[in-house]
This record gives structure tokens, sequence and C-alpha cells, in this order.
């Protein structure tokens, strides 16, 4: 990458302004069917790896969390959940930072893309969980320029969103601005597969069958080839860990699940 240009998938020398707009255009033409793409081209093993993302988290009560790249609620409906769980263990056990008439948590989900923000809330209002006083909110919006104060924020997941960001480096500077002392940073990407056997098996299913799955189930094997090349283009975990240091966090560190397939990055805001 050069000066103020980016990659979009394999393709080098995309200007910054062209790559967002891409990006944006691939997400509004996948959002109706992203979510049956994502158990498709996963079989089902991103709600597992979403589920275990917010173990990382670990909800408590009254937490604020921000979800970024988060559209469909996908993460939000997990974090909501947890921090519910955890409000309603307190009251029953009597913690003792935690009392009936305090304020209880909420998340906001965050996305540039309107059309993915409109399926979340969607499947919230279905879930039961529309309006505000649900602990929900939807908020539309560059990841690289947060429109929330400084230190407004508990925790920050980005989940597959990431390495769609124009500037990375960047949005990792605003993640780290709007969380609090000890704020926890947490990121699930698709990584650097270790086994060799592995990651051949992986490259010929990712450029030679999820094209096709796109192309059946959402009718769109070009955004398919697009987030397949996206994944390629990303860095490596070490390499990752160190942006997540330059932004400013300390203890950063990384897990690698499906043998590095996809890896949770965690920092906090020191």
């Amino acid at each position: 990458v050069r000066g103020r240009d980016r990659v979009f998938g394999f393709e080098e020398g995309v200007g910054f302004e062209e790559h967002r707009e891409r990006v944006l255009d691939v997400f509004r033409r996948v959002a109706p069917q992203y979510d049956v793409m994502n158990d498709a081209m996963s079989f089902f093993l991103h709600r597992l790896w979403k589920d275990h993302l917010v173990e990382v988290v670990q909800p408590f009560p009254g937490q604020r969390h921000l979800d970024v790249a988060g559209g469909t609620g996908d993460v939000a409906f997990r974090m909501l959940q947890g921090i519910r769980a955890a409000e309603a263990e307190a009251l029953t056990a009597r913690y003792p930072h935690w009392e009936a008439e305090a304020a209880p948590g909420e998340v906001t989900v965050f996305d540039i893309n309107a059309a993915m923000l409109a399926e979340g809330r969607g499947r919230a209002e279905r879930r039961g969980l529309g309006g505000e006083s649900s602990g929900l909110r939807w908020v539309e919006g560059d990841a690289e320029a947060l429109p929330f104060d400084t230190e407004a924020f508990d925790s920050y997941t980005v989940s597959f969103g990431i390495r769609n960001v124009t500037d990375i480096p960047r949005a990792l500077r605003e993640a780290h601005r709007v969380l609090r002392p000890g704020g926890h940073f947490c990121c699930l990407e698709f990584s650097k597969v270790n086994n060799a056997l592995l990651q051949e098996l992986y490259d010929q299913y990712s450029f030679h069958v999820i094209p096709h799955i796109g192309a059946a189930v959402a009718g769109d094997a070009g955004s398919y080839q697009y987030l397949v090349d996206s994944i390629r283009t990303f860095p490596k975990q070490e390499e990752f860990a160190g942006m997540v240091r330059d932004a400013g966090f300390g203890e950063v560190r990384y897990e690698n699940l499906f043998d590095g397939m996809v890896a949770i990055h965690s920092g906090f805001k020191v």
C-alpha cells in the first residue's frame, strides 16, 4: 500500500475514497442474505466463534458496549443477553456495586451501511427488541470517525469487519479514544491458518466454492469473491497485534480458533 492507496481484495492501488465506496456497495448488495450466507459459508461455525467472543468480553451489569460493523445485530444480541443475565444474577446475589435502581447496560450497534442496519433493526423487532427501551441503539457512521464522546464505552467489539475498514490504524485509534480507562477492545477476524494441509483445503474451499455459494444463495458471486480475497490480504496475527498496540492498547494478546482460521485479538485501554 502506497500513500493513500489501499487494496480491494487483491487489487492494489485503490484510492481510499474509492475503497470506501466499493466496500459500501458490496455490503449494500449482500445485506439481505448476509446472515444466511454466513451460515452457509462457515457451516454455522461463525455462531460458535461469536459466542466465544462474548465470553472473552465478559458481560457485566450496567455495561456500555459498542459493537462496530455489527449491522445485523449478531454480536449485539449476544452481548445484550449476556449483560441482562449478569444484571439478573447481580440482583439475586445482592451484588454490592449493583442495585435495582442502577441504570441497566446498553449495546450500541454501529455500522457505516444503512442496509445492514435495516436488516438488524428488523431482526431486533422480530425478537421483541424494538425501541431504545430494549437497551439497543442503532447508529450509522464511519468507524474511522466515531460520533461518540471520549471514554463513552466500557467495551468495543468488531466482528469480521475490521478488514473492510479503509484506514485500519485510524479506526483502532478511534476505538481507543471512545473506551474508558480499563476498557476492553476485542476483534474477531479471519486470520492466518497455521496448518499447511488445512490452509490448502481452506484455499480450495474459499476460492472455488464460496463464490458459487454466493451466486446460488445471494445471487452475487462477485461480492463474495471480494470477501474471500480481503481475508487473504488482512495482516497476520502478530502484525495485527502490533497495530492494536500502536493504537495505544496494552495487554494485547490473541487467541487462534480453528488453528488460526479466525483469531480474537484483545487489549485494554491503559
